[in-house]
């Protein structure tokens, strides 16, 4: 009996490690990067919203295993502010090999770059993840024979399992066919013993797959650490390039986390295609210059004596005129020319003060300002770089703004920016990417800034408005039009500024332009946004 009881325990001791199952497999992980529900909702999100994310799953699907986890793990490397990876013991062995692919990344000198863009913006960490499209098709490529070997041990570990199943399923028939005194029939012992043996083989094949795998991913390790590296730069060249685009546009970053997906990746299109992306670099300049006036204005100046002129300014009455009111005679002459604004005064030239009203840009867009000049900048590029300065130049003085692009008579287009009002980014857009073409005409829109001064004046008893005139061109105008232009400009008490953009011939003392303006530059090198410098200290 005691002999008999020994034989059912020796099979038990024996099949002993194979009991109860593994529990691994439930334990293992599937993605690399640690994420919590509200991150993988966030990806969830992002993947559901970015067809562009869809179309490069469903194509990495179709020739690839598990591709889906990998831009998974991508996002997240990139989304995360603090992303962390879980051990290779952890994961799914058929996962290992995009493990290897998310440490390279991470691992990459460039990744810091890239993370300072993308951290906590899912736009952006999608963006991340299609600029690294084609680096991660060369490193799941590169990989394909490691990929496979994972597999092979994602398989031997199942028939592992399987094997180790059978033996208590073996073990448990040997126990219900054993008789009172635990007497094993021969053929059910042989079957434990078989299964034991299988358990045994099975898991030595799973070892030793493991082995394999690990050195095929040790082999393909160089190729993918290079990859990840030019992959990790080309997402942080790209993220760095369109963080630029949205800033010489003025979008700011609270503007774009408000923007709706969709809507991001189309304004992000239109600012990398076309005209837009040729003068992003331009408008970047001309903003940064018009900041740097504005830093250095200083309003009300007195500035540099150059002679005396007439007034009731005070703190400039010339020494003589003071000695008038030590004279009990003549402090009521004093007191009368004072009234009179007849004061003998120290002229001086300086800074002159900025205008209240609103601020007008008058863009030329007839057929000649597409011209190019030096640095392949056309006319119409830099009137409206300078434009769009004005825009900002107005916001930070909550002055309105309005874009007047005109060309022949009949072609006039009118953009409002109100100062109570945030500039919508489609509108900005809209306003640099329209072009009239045709001839010129000075009155069409001349008259429209004047209305619109008016206009103004009327609503709110605003004046010195500030128009600037931005063109290539020299026209003329009626008698009556100039003798109602004037008018308007002493009730209304608004400055015109001209810039001659390309055409020297234009800026001269006996030009219509010159009569109009108060102000008038010539423009040469359009790649020289400081000779508008002065308008961003008076405007």
């Amino acid at each position: 009996m005691d002999e008999t009881r020994g034989r059912l325990d020796e099979l038990t001791s024996r099949a002993g490690r194979w009991l109860g199952g593994s529990t691994a497999a439930s334990e293992q992980h599937t993605t690399a990067v640690v994420a919590d529900r509200f991150d993988r909702l966030t990806w969830q999100d992002t993947y559901g919203q970015s067809a562009g994310l869809r179309d490069l799953a469903e194509e990495l699907n179709q020739r690839y295993d598990h591709t889906t986890d990998v831009l998974t793990d991508v996002f997240l490397a990139a989304y995360k502010v603090g992303p962390r990876l879980r051990e290779p013991a952890e994961m799914d062995p058929s996962r290992l090999v995009n493990h290897q692919i998310i440490t390279s990344l991470l691992d990459s000198p460039e990744f810091a770059e890239l993370h300072r863009e993308t951290a906590g913006d899912p736009y952006a960490a999608a963006m991340a993840v299609l600029a690294q499209a084609a680096a991660l098709r060369r490193m799941l490529e590169h990989s394909r024979d490691a990929q496979e070997q994972a597999e092979q041990v994602k398989n031997a570990q199942r028939a592992a399992e399987d094997a180790a199943t059978a033996v208590g399923e073996a073990l448990q028939e040997a126990a219900d066919e054993a008789d009172e005194d635990g007497t094993v029939p021969s053929l059910a012992d042989d079957a434990v013993h078989q299964a034991i043996e299988a358990a045994g083989a099975a898991e030595a094949a799973a070892r030793q797959s493991s082995r394999t795998a690990a050195q095929a991913r040790t082999a393909v390790a160089p190729g993918i650490r290079a990859a990840a590296r030019n992959a990790v730069a080309k997402a942080a060249g790209a993220a760095r390039e369109e963080g630029a685009l949205m800033r010489a546009w003025g979008v700011g970053p609270g503007e774009l986390e408000r923007m709706p997906f969709d809507q991001r990746a189309r304004l992000a299109e239109r600012l990398r295609t076309g005209r837009l992306a040729q003068w992003a670099e331009l408008i970047g300049r001309f903003r940064q210059m018009a900041d740097g006036e504005r830093a250095r204005k200083v309003e009300n100046a007195t500035g540099e004596l150059v002679g005396v002129t007439l007034g009731n300014d005070l703190s400039r009455v010339i020494p003589s005129e003071l000695a008038n009111l030590g004279l009990p005679a003549l402090r009521a002459v004093f007191a009368a020319r004072y009234a009179a604004g007849e004061l003998m005064l120290y002229d001086s030239q300086g800074e002159q003060s900025t205008g209240q009203g609103a601020v007008i840009a008058c863009v030329d867009t007839s057929h000649s300002m597409y011209e190019a000049g030096p640095g392949g900048v056309t006319r119409e590029a830099w009137a409206k770089a300078c434009a769009l300065a004005l825009l900002d130049q107005a916001r930070h003085a909550g002055r309105d703004f309005v874009g007047i692009l005109f060309s022949a008579a009949d072609k006039l287009q009118v953009f409002r920016f109100p100062a109570d009002r945030s500039a919508d980014i489609t509108q900005v857009l809209d306003f640099a990417e329209t072009f009239l073409g045709g001839g010129t005409s000075y009155q069409r829109p001349l008259s429209a800034a004047g209305e619109l001064l008016e206009a103004e004046f009327n609503d709110t008893t605003r004046m010195r408005g500030d128009i600037v005139m931005l063109t290539d061109d020299d026209c003329g105008v009626t008698g009556t039009w100039m003798r109602d232009w004037n008018e308007a400009k002493h009730r209304l008490g608004f400055r015109v500024f001209g810039v001659a953009i390309g055409a020297p011939r234009v800026a001269e003392a006996d030009s219509v332009l010159d009569a109009l303006c108060d102000n008038l530059r010539s423009i040469e090198d359009f790649t020289d946004v400081h000779a508008a410098a002065d308008l961003f200290r008076v405007i």
